[in-house]
């Protein structure tokens, strides 16, 4: 956008840099493993547990963001609020050091923290994006931001495959090396997030009518209320903005089955193809790596071939992905569907988050990013509690599970076949002219 400098956007995608380390170490390479293996001791109900534990972290998200998106928007303070998210993730991932066998509480506690600031984070990280990106090449600076995150994930993950290799002629135990692991993705959270606090401005103009309710607790609680009936008048005005409201179904299903690819991925590694802890981070490692490629090249491609397309194109991915995990019989086939999930993963979100910059209304970006990303949320709850239950159910039959996994991709493809991209930016267009001849918020 004119005015915003590329240091800016360079700081903007350090922050997907930074975060990406806490969900490629905690949650998909490192921790939920270790969790159910040993924290639970591989206990016949330990894969539910740490689905619900996931679950109940964002639950809570469902129900702070959208306070936490409308005092960001009524107050223009997106960043004080995210230096506030990244803090508590940052804090609660250096907690999951003092875990071990039959810590479970203490375990559940940092975990839902972690992830809770993580979520806030990563929402309010996105709604800067209208703000740095003209409209015409927001895929192109999300697929920055994507790409650049899974380099972070890769430099995180690369110096906990490092410690975990090294650590044992250090004298290390690996329940020792494991809370290493945790230390160094908190420190890097903590250096590589520093860019956006220092360089990004916040453009965002504070909403006069609301400035007055921030400024006494009765005002926040008033304000906090406000949020949850600009939720409610969200839902109800989807038939006006009825592209966004396909998009957030779409984006709710291929996230319900991202989420258990990204907190069960190496516990299906584990139980049905017997890897262990460094055979996961090898292939994690690597996975990245296409992801980042992935992430940066449709990044360009969506923007020239069509947002919409190329969203389509990677859930096809996901569900060829997801017949070759099902029927994985060696290795070799399970590397080449782990290898199509890096390739679809950074795509599809960045895909994702790139056509809502495009259909929210500028002056209620946080608002529609809040409600995103509360979809997102529902669906980190819906996938890994459906998989949690199949193997629960069925005695750990994980091959069962991942099939269920892929109804959710083989019905986002349904439900983005009404998006009409044209038409939503019309309708946002309008709803910021009529924004801008009112005093109304809306």
């Amino acid at each position: 956008m004119p005015g915003v400098s590329r240091r800016e956007v360079w700081a903007w995608s350090a922050f997907d840099f930074a975060n990406s380390g806490y969900t490629t170490v905690v949650l998909t390479a490192v921790f939920n493993a270790y969790f159910v293996s040993v924290v639970a001791a591989d206990a016949p109900w330990a894969t539910f547990l740490w689905t619900l534990i996931i679950a109940v972290s964002n639950a809570v998200g469902i129900f702070v963001m959208p306070v936490v998106g409308a005092i960001a928007d009524a107050s223009a303070q997106k960043k004080r609020w995210l230096f506030g998210a990244t803090a508590i993730c940052i804090l609660g991932t250096a907690g999951l050091a003092f875990c071990g066998p039959g810590t479970i509480v203490l375990a559940a506690v940092m975990v839902i923290l972690s992830n809770l600031g993580y979520n806030v984070g990563e929402t309010l990280n996105s709604a800067f994006l209208p703000e740095i990106a003209r409209p015409e090449a927001v895929g192109k600076v999300s697929g920055w931001g994507w790409s650049f995150g899974y380099c972070g994930g890769l430099v995180t993950l690369g110096a906990s495959l490092a410690l975990v290799q090294l650590g044992g002629s250090w004298g290390l135990t690996m329940d020792e090396r494991i809370a290493g692991t945790m230390l160094i993705t908190a420190l890097v959270f903590a250096v590589a997030a520093a860019p956006i606090f220092l360089f990004l401005k916040e453009r965002a103009q504070p909403r006069a009518s609301s400035l007055g309710a921030l400024k006494s607790a009765d005002g926040l609680w008033t304000l906090a209320g406000q949020s949850f009936r600009e939720i409610c008048s969200t839902l109800k005005s989807l038939g006006r903005f009825r592209d966004f409201a396909w998009l957030s179904l779409c984006g709710f299903l291929y996230q319900s089955g991202i989420a258990v690819v990204i907190t069960l991925s190496a516990v299906y590694a584990a139980e049905v193809v017997g890897f262990t802890t460094v055979d996961t981070l090898m292939l994690v490692f690597l996975v990245n790596i296409t992801a980042a490629v992935g992430a940066f090249g449709f990044g360009y491609l969506q923007d020239r071939i069509g947002h919409k397309r190329a969203l389509g194109i990677t859930l096809i991915v996901w569900v060829l992905m997801i017949v070759l995990a099902a029927m994985v019989v060696n290795r070799p086939v399970f590397w080449t569907a782990a290898n199509l999930a890096g390739l679809a993963m950074g795509s599809s979100q960045s895909a994702g988050r790139a056509i809502v910059a495009i259909l929210s209304p500028k002056t209620r970006s946080a608002e529609f990013f809040s409600f995103w990303n509360m979809a997102l949320w529902l669906a980190a709850i819906v996938g890994p509690l459906a998989y949690g239950s199949v193997t629960w159910i069925t005695n750990n039959d994980h091959r069962l599970a991942i099939c269920v996994t892929g109804l959710f991709f083989a019905a986002a493809v349904l439900a983005l076949i009404p998006v009409n991209l044209e038409r939503g930016r019309r309708v946002a267009e309008e709803t910021d002219a009529a924004s801008r001849g009112t005093t109304s918020d809306h």
